[in-house]
């Protein structure tokens, strides 16, 4: 029997469930809010924002050392990085607080300490100051994450390796970053360090950057970040690293044979691992995916009726805003009684390397292997008037369009600002405008955004 009963518990703290619980509680029902951590997750804490802080401290060095460029004389560029880590430090004390004080006002009660499932819709939580509580609900749902994935290449066990938490808390520069992984994470890490002033290797096992983007998209990424200074090496399997005069050295296969690198720090950036052993979730009847992410339907429900998993716990897409995503949806269901699910979602999402990449929507690949008539718009950056009149030229515009129906089924937007030109397209997506009212709108001239203008009339030309 459990010590307590609520109307709902709530495990994690992620985006989505900085509004949820707030939510149930303003109905009157008895919510109880379990954290292990800092409230906040991820995002506040270790992901979203403290790494875009810390990006745009890089940009900042990276426009100063261009100013000759612009006919502005600057003098010899340096970064300070313990500077820099307090100002990221700074901006998540700060949305922490935020956060804190709204669940202090809302009356619910947060629970600190690590949840395990023991039945059901009956949850042990081990306390953070000691002892053990156990509480119960007929709705539960689970928010919990992910972490980075551990290093398990031979040696690792031997030598520091940083993850995208850790490395955020260097108070020096690095002399020689090696990153493994050529995602969104190490790449996004790849060129802040690089921009810092840090020599800075990027080794990818697959045979391109980004799996998931279409080839032309990944290979541009990759000529920026090598025309930034940065090593890439595709196809690149790293068998073995060990300690080597104070720093690391690793065994690389190549397609040109076997190879050592030597570096001062190495980054794992290999991909996260769901929070769910800790859980218990066998003990509830909770069923995994092979993986180990939460299997859910679409109206993100578990196999047990009562309990969902939101967030980055569920697998898919690990953005932030699809976390927030389905709390909506959560919300609407929980409280609104209403049937809303994930099915027919457009996510949108931006890797913040610079110039940023914008995507929303089918790739070209993806249109093709399900056999769509398509049409494929493209544009580079450097006929686009804004972006030639601030000197950021670099990368291009690329549109996915059914060739029956005119509509875009998608787009990857790499240039300056690339995340909010693709936001237009989306909204025209989410608006089911065919190409052509893209193509014939009027944009503010020089804007970024009148280059969809110019992007979307080269179907026609």
């Amino acid at each position: 029997m459990a010590d307590e009963s609520y109307d709902v518990i709530v495990i994690g703290t992620s985006q989505g469930d900085r509004f949820l619980p707030l939510d149930l509680a303003k109905t009157g029902k008895n919510v109880a809010l379990i954290e292990r951590n800092h409230l906040g997750g991820v995002c506040v804490n270790v992901g979203c924002t403290p790494t875009k802080t810390m990006v745009a401290s890089a940009r900042v060095a990276y426009q100063a050392r261009r100013g000759a460029d612009y006919g502005v004389r600057t003098g010899p560029v340096s970064v300070d990085l313990a500077a820099v880590r307090e100002r990221k430090r700074a901006m998540v004390a700060g949305a922490r607080e935020i956060y804190a004080s709204r669940l202090t006002q809302a009356g619910l009660d947060v629970i600190e300490g690590e949840a395990h499932f023991t039945g059901p819709k009956t949850v042990e939580i081990a306390l953070r100051d000691g002892g053990t509580q156990e509480i119960s609900a007929p709705v539960i749902v689970i928010d919990t994450g992910t972490r980075p994935r551990p290093l398990a290449i031979s040696g690792a066990q031997n030598v520091p390796v940083l993850d995208s938490t850790s490395i955020m808390e260097l108070g020096a520069l690095p002399e020689h970053l090696i990153i493994l992984g050529g995602g969104y994470i190490g790449l996004e890490f790849g060129q802040m360090f690089r921009r810092f002033g840090s020599e800075v290797t990027i080794l990818q096992a697959g045979p391109r950057l980004m799996m998931r983007e279409d080839d032309d998209v990944s290979d541009e990424v990759a000529t920026i970040l090598r025309d930034d200074g940065i090593t890439v090496l595709t196809s690149a399997t790293t068998d073995q690293v060990e300690e080597a005069g104070g720093g690391v050295r690793l065994t690389v296969r190549t397609p040109d044979g076997e190879r050592q690198i030597e570096g001062s720090h190495l980054l794992s950036a290999i991909g996260r691992v769901p929070n769910t052993e800790a859980l218990a979730p066998a003990a509830a009847g909770i069923r995994l995916r092979d993986n180990g992410f939460i299997e859910v339907d679409e109206y993100l429900e578990t196999s047990v009726p009562g309990v969902y998993a939101m967030g980055d716990v569920k697998g898919g897409p690990a953005f932030t805003h699809l976390s927030y995503g389905d709390y909506r949806i959560l919300h609407a269901n929980l409280l609104g009684r209403e049937k809303a699910s994930t099915r027919d979602r457009i996510v949108p999402y931006t890797v913040f390397i610079d110039p940023q990449l914008g995507r929303v929507g089918m790739t070209e690949r993806q249109a093709r292997e399900q056999n769509r008539a398509v049409r494929v718009a493209k544009l580079p950056m450097n006929a686009v008037i804004r972006a030639l009149e601030t000197g950021e030229t670099r990368g291009f515009m690329k549109a996915v369009i059914d060739a029956d129906t005119q509509q875009i089924l998608g787009a990857a937007v790499l240039g300056t600002e690339g995340g909010e030109i693709m936001t237009i397209i989306q909204v025209a997506m989410l608006g089911k405008l065919p190409y052509t009212a893209m193509a014939n709108a009027i944009f503010t001239h020089p804007l970024l955004a009148e280059g969809l203008n110019s992007l979307f009339m080269t179907l026609d030309a």
